[in-house]
């Protein structure tokens, strides 16, 4: 399988050269050259088959040409080594929680996947550079990458976040590490991470210093794989005598990777009627499918952080993946915002009549589906994150006491270290080649 770039002048590139880059030398993202269709005999025996499984079958449709296939089974049985179930929030409303892997977050998949994939190509091919690992994070990517690569032979990462962007207990999941895991802290926003990450892999003196790659979503490698449990999902509404065509999905989006993940599956065959994405006030995408023109903001700081993103970047994707066409867009994927002062509100009915506790991400999910959600549908929302990792937030919102599990308190027990950064290119580019 190749893989070309969606700004169209960079040259096609190989899986290998797609997950050890990351961006395209045009400043694109990779999309796979054509997606493979699964087969109905899958799609319809799903219910019966492990998550392992599921994720091995898709997972093989989209590697399977580059990568040995007993070593991919391997791969997707580490990365999937921990459940991700479907809860009843009230009738005909799931949510599907993701935060049970390492750090509590639906980032632990992708990460741990890509990890294990640039250990497969180092070993496979001989290859004993170091490759650098840069990622930008307004929340759980940083955690979920820092812990899946942590003590990776060959690898080192270097996790991008905002000065006083990100949840305490966030955090300390990548600050306390050590090892070949450095954490810089950028006095600015995620979008000014996001744009030094960028201009890394663009640089010719950087990249003939290192070798450098990137663990945000724009990694084939991250993104790709966050597929596999919406497949386990509509497995789990099978198992309860659901059609998938009846079914709605809808995602709390920040840069937009997971739904993208999902569209992705979609258009391999997946059975699902539409996917809502859920927006904060960084409302970019909800703006787009309103005037058809896309206009990025300036992010803003808000409770629902992991979504404060201004210019997500997987919208080239989704752009590209239903050609170029907003009506297109529109047909299959509509989108609702909410303030602060609606996720508050929502956090506090939804524990009140439900008993169900949501952190402020999976508030967004939770209110876009309800509200959108017709009779005749049936609907599961992303839980994204484990609610301890905003407790501060939650519990002065509901009121609510939310006990640290014994993971949490593990992070926080570490030393915090960090460097500290301008969001200047120039300084930031510094630093690399000190190191």
């Amino acid at each position: 399988m190749f893989y070309y770039s969606t700004n169209a002048q960079a040259p096609l590139a190989t899986l290998k050269k797609a997950v050890q880059k990351g961006l395209a030398e045009d400043r694109g993202l990779y999309m796979p050259q054509r997606l493979p269709s699964l087969s109905a005999q899958f799609l319809g025996s799903m219910k019966n088959l492990s998550l392992s499984e599921i994720g091995f079958q898709v997972a093989r449709a989209f590697f399977g040409e580059d990568v040995e296939e007993t070593a991919l089974r391997r791969i997707v049985d580490e990365t999937l080594c921990f459940p991700i179930p479907l809860r009843e929030v009230e009738k005909n409303i799931y949510a599907l929680e993701l935060f049970h892997g390492p750090t509590l977050a639906f980032k632990d998949v992708g990460a741990r996947f890509m990890a294990r994939m640039l250990q497969y190509f180092r070993h496979a091919e001989g290859d004993g550079r170091t490759v650098n690992v840069l990622v930008a994070t307004s929340g759980d990517t940083g955690s979920a990458v820092a812990n899946g690569f942590l003590g990776v032979e060959g690898v080192r990462v270097f996790v991008l976040y905002p000065k006083g962007g990100v949840s305490p207990i966030q955090e300390c999941q990548f600050t306390t590490l050590g090892k070949n895991i450095t954490a810089i802290e950028v006095d600015g926003v995620f979008d000014d991470c996001q744009a030094l990450v960028k201009s890394a892999f663009m640089d010719a003196e950087l990249n003939q210093h290192m070798v450098l790659t990137s663990a945000n979503s724009i990694n084939v490698a991250r993104f790709l794989p966050q597929s596999f449990y919406y497949f386990h999902a509509i497995a789990q509404l099978q198992q309860l005598g659901f059609d998938g065509n009846e079914v709605v999905c809808c995602v709390p989006s920040g840069n937009f990777g997971n739904l993208c993940s999902a569209l992705f599956g979609h258009k391999m065959g997946l059975p699902m009627k539409r996917f809502i994405a859920a927006n904060n006030e960084n409302d970019t995408f909800f703006r787009y499918l309103q005037s058809g023109v896309y206009e990025p903001k300036h992010s803003v700081a808000t409770i629902a952080n992991a979504m404060d993103v201004g210019d997500p970047s997987n919208f080239a994707r989704i752009y590209e993946l239903y050609g170029k066409d907003v009506d297109a867009i529109r047909a299959n994927i509509s989108a609702l915002r909410y303030s602060d002062e609606e996720i508050s509100e929502t956090m506090c009915q939804c524990m009140q009549q439900t008993g169900y506790i949501l952190d402020p991400h999976g508030a967004c999910g939770y209110r876009a589906l309800k509200e959108s959600l017709r009779r005749d549908e049936v609907g599961f929302f992303l839980e994204t994150a484990h609610p301890a990792k905003f407790r501060d937030t939650v519990q002065r919102i509901t009121g609510h006491e939310v006990p640290i599990p014994e993971r949490l308190q593990a992070f926080m027990q570490g030393t915090k270290q960090s460097i500290a950064c301008q969001k200047d290119f120039e300084a930031f580019k510094d630093l690399l080649l000190r190191t």
